[in-house]
């Protein structure tokens, strides 16, 4: 990987996403496989005159806390990551693993357990984040086991995700406002509207949108991005959806997973691998069942699957939806300890209708046709 990459890279995340002014605290999390990046932002968030703080850890870290952890040290979360997130102005998250894999043999009740105690820092995140307060932003550093999850070379998968995130384009921050000002004509169609209908081969669901907040999704949270999301009114979703894609949460991947909804909870799931998982997730805690999101990907520079959701989500064509936590900004009520995206392919033979009007159809908005 070209070091004028990672540059380009950091430049997106500390400029449009992050938004580093002078004296902001920036919180740096990542692994030791993506100190290149971190090093490039340490740089530039010093050369704006913030405050970068490294929460670094070495790869075999979360393996070790659960493997070995007792009860109270998988329910204990670290006093100084609970104080950058209430305190500080931003933080910038790298996903950055060397082996996707490490977590599979962990039973999961444990599993459970962490993702419970850790919900304290989603919901400081997610509050902070609506109320303007937080400025965080999270992305992917390419690692071997990226690219072997996404059944690539690392060369392949590096060139993969800086197209996605558009860092080889002549004035990369330019390209997302642009795509900004493309979603934002959708979302004010949407403006007003209440009933939302997705029929397909994969899934046959109505839901609300009514008094609800469409967000313009284009690299503020996320790097790579394109997606306009929002929360559905709790109790207004039912029907069924079959996820074309495998869902992945804690790195286990649960394949052939459906859901059947009435109004808004979840009351029948099944799974064709990984199914005990997926209904033991749905048990964390009572917001676990509705959901916290509806979203349509847009960035067709992701075309395939590759095993995180972090791209996969965004994929041009396809929507997605995640049990759990929904974000206050959109007005979603949804209180969870997880936050679970499941992605479903929207480009043959499938449509969204909002209100009787046709909005959507094989992958692409039509409302302006």
């Amino acid at each position: 990987m070209a070091d004028l990459r990672i540059q380009r890279m950091a430049k997106i995340l500390v400029e449009h996403s992050a938004r580093v002014k002078p004296g902001d605290r920036i919180l740096l999390e990542g692994t030791t496989a993506a100190l290149p990046l971190i090093r490039e932002l340490y740089q530039q968030i010093l050369e704006k005159g913030g405050h970068p703080l490294v929460d670094l850890s070495f790869p075999e870290q979360d393996y070790l806390l659960h493997r070995y952890g007792k009860d109270e040290q998988l329910d204990f979360v670290s006093p100084f990551r609970i104080l950058a997130y209430d305190q500080f102005e931003g933080r910038i998250r790298i996903h950055s693993s060397t082996n996707t894999r490490a977590l599979n043999g962990i039973p999961t009740e444990r599993l459970q357990r962490r993702q419970k105690a850790m919900g304290t820092i989603t919901e400081i995140q997610m509050r902070r984040g609506a109320e303007g307060t937080f400025k965080w932003v999270t992305t992917l550093f390419p690692t071997e086991a990226y690219a072997q999850d996404a059944g690539m070379s690392l060369s392949e998968y590096a060139d993969f995700v800086f197209r996605a995130c558009h860092v080889e384009d002549e004035d990369p921050i330019a390209y997302w406002r642009n795509l900004q000002a493309r979603q934002q004509k959708a979302i004010d169609w949407l403006m007003g509207k209440s009933q939302v209908i997705l029929r397909g081969p994969n899934v046959d669901l109505t839901l609300s949108i009514q008094g609800r907040r469409f967000v313009n999704s284009v690299g503020v949270y996320n790097m790579p991005d394109g997606e306009i999301y929002t929360g559905p009114v709790e109790d207004s979703v039912n029907g069924w959806v079959r996820f074309t894609y495998p869902a992945i949460y804690n790195n286990v991947v649960v394949e052939g997973a459906e859901l059947v909804f009435s109004n808004g909870r979840v009351t029948q799931a099944r799974a064709e691998k990984n199914q005990d998982f997926l209904l033991r997730m749905l048990e964390v805690d009572s917001g676990a069942r509705y959901l916290g999101e509806f979203a349509i990907g847009t960035n067709f520079e992701i075309n395939r699957f590759t095993g995180q959701i972090l791209f996969d989500e965004k994929i041009g064509g396809s929507f997605h939806m995640a049990l759990g936590a929904g974000y206050p900004e959109t007005g979603s009520r949804n209180k969870s300890a997880i936050h679970w995206d499941m992605i479903c392919d929207m480009r043959t033979d499938s449509e969204i209708l909002v209100d009787g009007e046709l909005f959507y159809k094989n992958g692409e908005f039509v409302f302006d046709k």
